[in-house]
């Protein structure tokens, strides 16, 4: 068993069953309908969630994880003799990360390094699979912290939104905007740059040609892509995520090209059919 544990939030958008046989510890962040809170990713499903949207005409409430909830995730590991490495939520994004670092500070200086990701779902994942694999290696949290640090300025991560309704609903876009976005079958795609989401551009017309814009945009970097893995990342849009894995398998060469599904947290803020293409590129 290696002797750091790697942490995330719910927000990194791992397979379940890599969050399973890598054991990394997952610390789920809130989502709240009314007076019921809900952890994300144990409470209610995506489908649950996007039940209950339809329902009530209105997004739930985000929340990060207070610094108690990670006190409680991360003592386990602390008491049995384990250093933690814990990947956060972009701080730009949430105040997940400022309270990792609260709660770090309830343990012997050195136990818990916590690691602002700057990102978003497998953006997230992308990091937290190179810190595993160091961990693997025998690598110390100090070294598996300064990795993950170079990597993180190298992830790509860019989504097609299907629909301007959800960024309507969160507040992110006006009700004209939505109204003209819509009649013009507008399609936002948007960037993390610097740790937030920054609309890159709009694609005008039918969903495939801004799947398509999106996948070219990442094909043009396939040379400086690092060859490990890609993710494509979507919120039930598994058949459009599974051609996107296919074709960006067979023009990159990638090792692994994944599929994930995103969590409640990511799809409160983006809506169904929301489909992204993530990768690290080479230093």
């Amino acid at each position: 068993m290696p002797k750091v544990k790697i942490f995330a939030d719910s927000t990194c958008d791992l397979p379940q069953e890599w969050i399973r046989d890598y054991g990394i510890g997952i610390i789920p962040l809130y989502v709240t309908f009314g007076d019921t809170t809900y952890r994300d990713g144990v409470d209610i499903s995506v489908a649950e969630l996007y039940a209950k949207v339809d329902k009530t005409g209105s997004l739930p409430k985000t929340a990060a994880p207070s610094p108690a909830d990670f006190v409680q995730a991360f003592s386990p590991d602390i008491e049995a003799g384990r250093d933690i490495v814990y990947i956060s939520l972009s701080s730009e994004l949430s105040s997940t990360y400022q309270n990792a670092l609260i709660a770090a500070e309830e343990f012997p200086e050195g136990k818990v390094t916590v690691v602002d990701s700057l990102n978003l779902s497998t953006g997230i994942g992308l990091q937290v699979m190179k810190a595993v694999k160091a961990a693997e290696a025998g690598k110390s949290a100090r070294e598996i912290a300064e990795l993950v640090t170079s990597v993180r300025p190298l992830v790509e991560t860019e989504f097609v939104i299907d629909s301007l309704d959800y960024l309507y609903k969160g507040g992110r876009c006006s009700g004209m905007q939505n109204l003209v976005g819509s009649l013009l079958k507008i399609r936002p795609v948007i960037k993390v740059i610097d740790g937030k989401m920054t609309p890159a551009y709009k694609v005008r017309g039918k969903r495939e040609k801004a799947l398509e814009q999106m996948l070219n945009n990442a094909l043009v970097n396939r040379d400086q892509m690092d060859p490990d893995l890609i993710f494509v990342t979507h919120s039930m849009a598994d058949e459009d995520a599974q051609e996107l894995k296919r074709i960006l398998k067979e023009k990159t060469g990638a090792s692994e090209v994944a599929v994930s599904d995103a969590g409640c947290v990511i799809s409160s803020h983006c809506g169904a059919k929301t489909i992204g293409i993530l990768y690290v590129k080479k230093p």
